[in-house]
């Protein structure tokens, strides 16, 4: 019986939590179909009275949006699959490859992670600013092709697959190469599904990053374009949650389509040495 009320009272906490979690998100989607002016009544309404795609439309013909989304969407894509394959080949050599120093200069690595990310933003942009990157998408991209939390999964994940596998190979006359690439990355696809979708969902929502390295209004990605946008129209309510719909609908998709790798690649992820 205790079992049983205990086992009630759980599901009951957990029905709570996903109420709580997805009331703001069905107000959000229900709000970018109201009329002007209908989202900031008093009492609020959940659905609205008369549905319009007004926003949407005024969204994309007036004010662009399907520029910025595009400039979201290809920075987005190209770090993911950068930072896969340098993520990748690192955690790789971390793993399996003896060199001097490794064991040294993961730590040092690991040590890196305890750094703010706004920290180096100051002299990240100085950097960026010598090298002529400043305004261009190269300035976006550079700083999320390698992350040492990306470097750290892979090599946990790569720590598990047995060394005799890989000296059999190598026995075999295969290269460095040919092995990362024939042998390891399919054994790592469980993992890098993960860190592909943490990385995309990631870079996608930065907001800080590509507010300070662009000047140009039509370079901005989607969340740098959306803030823009509340300054501009703070008092349309309606106008901003069809903004953010479209923002947060793509990464939502996507991780539900993956979730079940995701989370099996962060269970997979944990094996310790």
């Amino acid at each position: 019986m205790n079992r049983t009320l205990a086992q009630t009272l759980l599901h009951v906490a957990l029905l709570a939590g996903v109420v709580l979690t997805l009331t703001p998100m069905l107000w959000m989607l229900s709000a970018s179909f109201m009329s002007l002016g209908e989202a900031s009544v008093f009492p609020p309404r959940f659905l609205p009275e008369h549905p319009t795609l007004e926003h949407y439309a005024r969204l994309f013909t007036q004010l662009h949006i399907g520029r910025y989304f595009f400039n979201s969407a290809i920075t987005s894509v190209l770090v993911t699959v950068i930072a896969l394959l340098v993520n990748s080949m690192a955690g790789y050599a971390f793993a399996k490859l003896r060199f001097p120093g490794r064991d040294r200069f993961f730590r040092a690595l690991l040590a890196a992670m305890v750094v703010p990310a706004q920290v180096t933003m100051l002299p990240l942009f100085l950097m960026m600013k010598n090298l002529g990157f400043v305004n261009s998408y190269v300035g976006i991209l550079i700083p999320g092709l390698a992350s040492v939390f990306g470097i750290f999964l892979i090599r946990q994940f790569t720590m598990s697959i047995p060394d005799s596998l890989i000296e059999a190979a190598r026995i075999d006359g295969a290269s460095e190469i040919r092995i990362y690439r024939e042998l390891i990355l399919p054994l790592l696809r469980p993992i890098l599904v993960t860190l592909g979708l943490f990385t995309f969902i990631s870079t996608w929502n930065d907001f800080l990053w590509p507010l300070i390295i662009m000047k140009d209004d039509s370079m901005y990605t989607l969340p740098v374009a959306l803030a823009n946008l509340s300054g501009e129209h703070e008092q349309d309510a309606e106008l901003m949650m069809a903004g953010s719909v479209i923002t947060i609908l793509p990464v939502m998709l996507i991780f539900l389509l993956f979730q079940k790798e995701y989370v099996r690649g962060i269970m997979i992820g944990g094996v310790k040495e």
